[in-house]
């Protein structure tokens, strides 16, 4: 895929061909109910491309003049629609000739993708994966070391699936894997660093998840906690609110008093009156003087209950 490609097809007119020489080139359908699709002609030194089909980008005469003998077909870019059963048809009359030429395209593998599974741990078993997307089948693997010899004689590996297994890892075989990928037309590869790692303290491991595993345990118990003591205050809190709900209400208003009491009130307030004794009243419009009598009775405070309003 992507080369270019000759499909030969030479001749040799007899003495009696006189006639014009007519060259066709065509696509054999595999369906042999249907009519074969005419790509490209040579008639009277003039060439005629016949389709717009995708097979018939860069096709061509591979002569410069196809009447010398040599019709040969050539293709410049080969894709995987030009695989198929392709035909040449030579007519000088009296006489006849065809060919006809199989094309298979293949193409090369795709670059392969390396990985590798498992822990890359001591004593543990790993395996080394090699895949190739793109390319033509069969497909062949092969896993080889870089560096560092050849591949540990317990090892397994598949050239169809591209898998090498190790069972048991060792540091001996640490190092870097190369995958070969191929086929008919082309090979490929991929390269993999194989680590080989000590395991983890196993203890410490198991101390590790015992821990866990108890504070887990506790911060559970007080959220339960926690949610329970919340449940419960919730009465309480809601009688304060209550209480402090009673506190703050208004106080009932006082019941009016009667009209009378009221207006008694308002004419005798709680006044007490002394007597007048020989002192003088001045009156200042007219600048006289004025003297009691000593025969005038005194004069008695008079008291007024608060309550009702009147006098006692």
């Amino acid at each position: 895929e992507g080369d270019s490609v000759i499909l030969g097809c030479t001749y040799t007119p007899g003495l009696m061909d006189t006639g014009e020489l007519d060259i066709e080139w065509s696509v054999v359908s595999p369906d042999t109910t249907q009519k074969d699709e005419l790509l490209m002609s040579f008639t009277g030194g003039t060439k005629y491309i016949h389709t717009n089909h995708a097979l018939a980008k860069g096709l061509d005469f591979a002569a410069g003049d196809p009447s010398m003998g040599d019709a040969s077909l050539s293709i410049a870019v080969l894709s995987h629609a030009h695989s198929a059963t392709y035909q040449c048809k030579v007519k000088k009359s009296p006489g006849v000739d065809m060919r006809k030429v199989s094309l298979a395209v293949m193409a090369k593998p795709s670059v392969p993708k390396c990985w590798v599974e498992g822990g890359e741990l001591l004593g543990e078993a790993v395996s080394l994966h090699c895949n190739s997307a793109k390319g033509s089948t069969p497909l062949n693997y092969m896993w080889k070391r870089e560096r560092g010899g050849l591949i540990p004689a317990i090892a397994t590996q598949n050239s169809v699936t591209g898998q090498l297994e190790i069972r048991n890892l060792s540091q001996s075989f640490a190092g870097i894997y190369l995958c070969e990928v191929t086929n008919a037309v082309g090979a490929e590869q991929c390269r993999i660093n194989l680590k080989a790692h000590k395991p983890p303290n196993r203890a410490a491991v198991i101390v590790g998840t015992v821990v866990g595993s108890v504070l887990l345990v506790i911060l559970l118990l007080l959220f339960i906690w926690l949610l329970l003591c919340k449940i419960s205050d919730r009465p309480r809190y809601e009688k304060e609110v209550s209480n402090e709900i009673r506190e703050d209400a208004p106080a009932p208003e006082s019941r009016p008093t009667s009209r009378g009491t009221s207006r008694s009130a308002i004419r005798h307030p709680e006044v007490t009156y002394s007597p007048v004794g020989k002192s003088e009243l001045s009156n200042f419009d007219d600048g006289r003087t004025y003297t009691p009598s000593t025969n005038s009775p005194l004069y008695t405070p008079i008291k007024y209950d608060s309550k009702c309003g009147c006098a006692v």
